[in-house]
Parts: C-alpha cells; sequence; structure tokens
C-alpha cells in the first residue's frame, strides 16, 4: 500500500504541491498528470525520496520515506524524464557499476544484465553508451532503474521523445512489470498511453488535487457517456426531425447527448425506411478532462 497524506512542497514562499493525498495497492500502475507547472514532478521526487515534503506523511509498503529513506532506495527503481548514462561506459560495464553500488554479487549482476538486456530486447553490439539511439540510450535508463530488482518504480515520462514503435515497446514492457507485481508511478504527457495502463490517475492542477480514481470513475465525474449513429437510407429527405448530421465513409452518421435521445433518431431512422448500421460509445478522454479544468 501506498499513503499520502496532505503532502506539501514550498519552494520559497511558493507552494509546488498543497496537501496531496492519496492511496493505491501495490502492483497498481498509479498515473500522474496534469498540465505543465502542476507539481507532477515535484510529486515523483518526494515519492522516490529525491527531496523532502515540506509537511505531510509518505508511506511506501510500509516504510516512512522520510524517517527511512536508506529503505526507501533499496526497494525503488527511478527513471528520471531525461536519460543521463555515463556515455563513455559501454552498457554491461554500466549496469555492472550500479549493481556494486547496490551491493549485489558478481554472478547476480552478470544474470540480472543478461535478463534485463534479454527482456528489453536490447542488443548494444559492444557499442558505448553514447553511440547508440535515443531510444537504446531510454531502455538501457529502465535498465538500470530495475537492475536490483525493485518492487515500487517511478517513472518520469518514460517514453518522452521517442519513436512510435519504441514507445510501445516500453508500454507493453510496463505492463510486463505490473504482471510481475512491480507498483508504477507513471507521469506522462502522452494521456492515450495513461488512459491504456494505469489503474488509477491523479489530476493534478496548480498542486492541488483535482480528480483521482479509475478512468471509469474520472469519466463519470466529467461527463456522461454520448453516442454516434451510424445508418444508411435512400432517401434523406424523409427524415423529419434530424439536421445535424454528417456523411462518413459512405454512411450518415449523428452524435447524441444521451441513450433516450439516441433511442429517438434510431426509431426516427427506421420509420424512415433507413437502417442503423451501428452504434458507438464515446467517453471524454484524459485530454478533454484537462481542457475542462483549464491552467
Amino acid at each position: 500500500m501506498i499513503t499520502g497524506r496532505d503532502l506539501t512542497k514550498y519552494y520559497g514562499s511558493i507552494p509546488a504541491l498543497d496537501q496531496v493525498s492519496f492511496e493505491f495497492d501495490r502492483s497498481e500502475i498509479f498515473g500522474v498528470i496534469g498540465h505543465n507547472g502542476a507539481g507532477k514532478t515535484t510529486l515523483l521526487k518526494i515519492l522516490s525520496g529525491l527531496i523532502t515534503p515540506t509537511s505531510g506523511e509518505l508511506k511506501i509498503n510500509g516504510i516512512d520515506v522520510v524517517k527511512d529513506p536508506v529503505g526507501l532506495k533499496e526497494m525503488l527503481g527511478y527513471l528520471p524524464e531525461e536519460s543521463r548514462l555515463y556515455e563513455t561506459m559501454k552498457v554491461d560495464a554500466y549496469l555492472s557499476f550500479f549493481g556494486e553500488i547496490y551491493g549485489m554479487k558478481r554472478d547476480l549482476i552478470r544474470e540480472r544484465c543478461r535478463d534485463l538486456l534479454s527482456s528489453l530486447d536490447l542488443e548494444p553490439d559492444g557499442k558505448k553508451i553514447g553511440e547508440l539511439s535515443k531510444g537504446m540510450r531510454r531502455k538501457v535508463a529502465i535498465a538500470r532503474s530495475l537492475i536490483h530488482d525493485p518492487s515500487f518504480l517511478v517513472y518520469d515520462e518514460p517514453t518522452s521523445g521517442l519513436d512510435p514503435m519504441t514507445s510501445r515497446y516500453i508500454i507493453d514492457y510496463l505492463r510486463e512489470l505490473k504482471a510481475r507485481e512491480k507498483t508504477i508511478v507513471l507521469s506522462a504527457h502522452n494521456l492515450y498511453q495513461v488512459e491504456a495502463i494505469c489503474d488509477q490517475v491523479m489530476i493534478l492542477r496548480r498542486g492541488k488535487v483535482v480528480a483521482i480514481g479509475s478512468m471509469q470513475e474520472l469519466r463519470e465525474m466529467f461527463g456522461s457517456v454520448s453516442y454516434s449513429v451510424y445508418f444508411t437510407i435512400r432517401d434523406i429527405s424523409r427524415l423529419e426531425g434530424i439536421r445535424d448530421y454528417m456523411v462518413e465513409a459512405g454512411f450518415y452518421h449523428v452524435r447524441c447527448g444521451t441513450i433516450e435521445e439516441m433511442n429517438d433518431i434510431t426509431r426516427t431512422i427506421t420509420s424512415a425506411g433507413g437502417t442503423v448500421e451501428r452504434i458507438e460509445s464515446h467517453y471524454p478522454s484524459l485530454e478533454e478532462m484537462l481542457v475542462k479544468i483549464g491552467k
């Protein structure tokens, strides 16, 4: 269980976080989103033990992060937004270096390096880190965060600036880590990815929590479902009462705000001799939610 209570962080007189509270279980992916300046990175650094909150309480798997930062680091894997790597080192030497920092035995380090390179589809071919592509360097940074087999991962923009294929690979890899009972806190500007993999999402605005919950719960908070009705009809002029239709891929298409409106429209279509081909449901996206709350 990861629990934050009234976490507050001031930089001078400016509150970067203002009484932020949350709770989520082990083996979950917890997303943190918000506009620039919302406090996301500050929260992730507190969760990683890199900075201390001005006030509030944070417990991760029973460890009081403020009182026992060393205990946290033993189980923590942290991935900052920028992959700052030792570019003159080769990948295996780089990972071995961090394994030694964690006090791991050499045989275990070699085993972990082999497993991580295989699972991340990393083939450095003896190159130095500085000679690798951006996507491969990001994979190296992820491997570094996992070398000591931590149970709690804090990842800040894990797919930032990567091509679509590499981004998708990393998102799928995060799913695998969750299946291995890793707990992940994730921040990302790619809101589609957050929607796709997070069990819960917290939305921050100017250091305060605006909303928190599963995607279904957030959708219910920020707006109800709408519907798209796709239909065919020989004579559109016979369709009385429906004017705001569009033509899309050979079908007529009309949007409905409620299920009652959808039922009325489908009855009108069939009464006029038309055929309802399909009905699609639409839910508010995280992007739409952020637009609603503003900056």
